[in-house]
């Protein structure tokens, strides 16, 4: 369990997980050939098969079966039959398509393996998992303590934003998993805090924000101060794979069994999209309007903290159950934010990047772009906060007439056609009921 937060048992899903397909005949793969190099994924079915069949350890099925989990994803069925084996692994999927589970369960199946035979080595971090975000961190940590309950496996996550003492404390234990952001666990390193020098797993998630974030420096020193990537298992997910991503990530773990599900740099197939044209200072009133006519919640992006905190509260204004969250708020803020949206106390839930990577969260409806985001793969993640584990989902963005070069660079790129909306009409799903996207008329009065 984790050495920061207490025991908890694994949770039952509101939902079972997909398996990525139905029944049938199971076909392998053809090899799919990266569209700006000739590197071809590795042949894999993508048909999903009973977790038992892949995992042994008595003690995961035990928490697979308790959460939920039955059968596999495509990239849980693509990626696991070679991580399992102890292989260098580099994943490409969609987001929400399960690639979490396709490193934690080799990662705790290792470990678990380890500690029956007596090969591991006490007081020392065996595993070890970089993510670009505090909340993408978070979450990760929760999943292992989700796996791991019915084992003596133990995890830190470790993130700037609050006090080192407790990650420090962790560290100096030996926990057997580390999940960081390459920024805190660095400083952690140069106080000479931690002992990563019997490291069996490195595993780099959300590489293409990181690369993003600017945290190539940072990921690089780690790399240096671990065991040689001969010595250690590497595997590296991504949404998206950018030529930069794939050379960092040969240089890594050479020879690595790379694997692609789906597109390369594509949204979802399960998200529909739309855009709105309409002058910037036209938008918040549009955007009140068209949220209330949504059921499901939503998470609207916008470029910066600034107009981040100036549209929430102008959504706030219009009654509407809206937070803000973005990199000024403190991690406990952010926490809360997100605990309150993950609750339903919170429809609406107005966000910069900080959130568009990492976070699961069930039955995001819709997502909305304030303005065109900053890049293609800005896009992707963005929406990919819908549509997730093969649900529908559905993006819309608002485009001042200066930023239309940017809808048809998304259109072209992604081919994907963003027909104008029109805001009497609900995006999809049913209309709202009376209040249910409002605030209480106490708090509408006090707006």
């Amino acid at each position: 369990m984790s050495t920061e937060t207490p025991s908890r048992g694994p949770q039952r899903r509101r939902r079972r997980r997909p398996g990525g397909g139905g029944g049938g005949a199971r076909t392998s793969a053809a090899p799919v050939v990266s569209p700006s190099n000739s590197r071809e994924s590795a042949p894999f079915d993508p048909a999903p098969v009973p977790f038992p069949s892949l995992v042994t350890d008595p003690d995961l099925l035990d928490a697979l079966d308790q959460r939920g989990f039955e059968k596999t994803t495509p990239i849980q069925s693509a990626v696991l039959p070679y991580a399992l084996e102890g292989k260098d692994v580099i994943g490409c999927a969609e987001t929400g398509t399960g690639k979490t589970a396709a490193y934690l369960l080799p990662i705790l199946a290792r470990l678990l393996r380890g500690n029956r035979e007596g090969r591991s080595s006490g007081g020392v971090t065996r595993a070890l998992v970089l993510a670009p975000t505090r909340e993408l961190a978070t979450q990760i940590d929760d999943e292992v303590q989700g796996f791991a309950y019915h084992s003596p496996v133990s995890s830190v996550a470790v993130y700037g934003g609050v006090a080192m003492e407790p990650q420090s404390r962790a560290l100096a234990a030996g926990v057997d998993i580390v999940i960081a952001t390459p920024g805190r666990l660095l400083d952690h390193m140069r106080n000479k805090v931690g002992d990563f020098s019997h490291l069996e797993v490195f595993v780099l998630d959300e590489a293409d924000r990181m690369m993003d974030m600017g945290f190539w420096p940072d990921v690089r020193r780690i790399a240096e101060a671990l065991p040689p990537s001969t010595a250690r298992q590497t595997m590296l997910f991504s949404a998206t794979m950018p030529d930069e991503v794939m050379r960092f990530a040969d240089t890594l773990a050479p020879g690595a069994t790379f694997v692609q599900v789906g597109s390369r740099r594509g949204p979802a197939a399960t998200i529909s999209h739309e855009a709105k044209v309409l002058p910037t200072r036209e938008k918040g009133a549009f955007l009140a309007k068209y949220l209330r006519k949504v059921h499901e919640p939503a998470i609207v992006f916008v470029n910066t903290k600034i107009g981040c905190d100036r549209l929430a509260r102008q959504l706030s204004q219009s009654g509407l159950r809206v937070a803000a969250i973005h990199a000024d708020r403190s991690q406990r803020e952010r926490t809360d934010v997100i605990e309150a949206f993950r609750a339903g106390r919170i429809r609406t839930l107005v966000a910069t990047d900080v959130a568009a990577r990492g976070l699961d969260i069930d039955a995001v409806g819709l997502i909305v772009n304030f303005e065109v985001p900053r890049g293609l793969d800005s896009y992707v993640h963005r929406v990919g906060r819908t549509g997730r584990n093969e649900t529908s989902g559905h993006a819309l963005t608002l485009a001042d007439p200066s930023e239309q070069d940017g809808l048809r660079e998304i259109e072209q790129a992604f081919g994907i056609v963003l027909g104008d909306v029109h805001v009497s009409a609900a995006p999809h799903g049913k209309p709202a009921t009376a209040g249910s996207d409002e605030q209480p008329a106490d708090l509408q009065a006090r707006g």
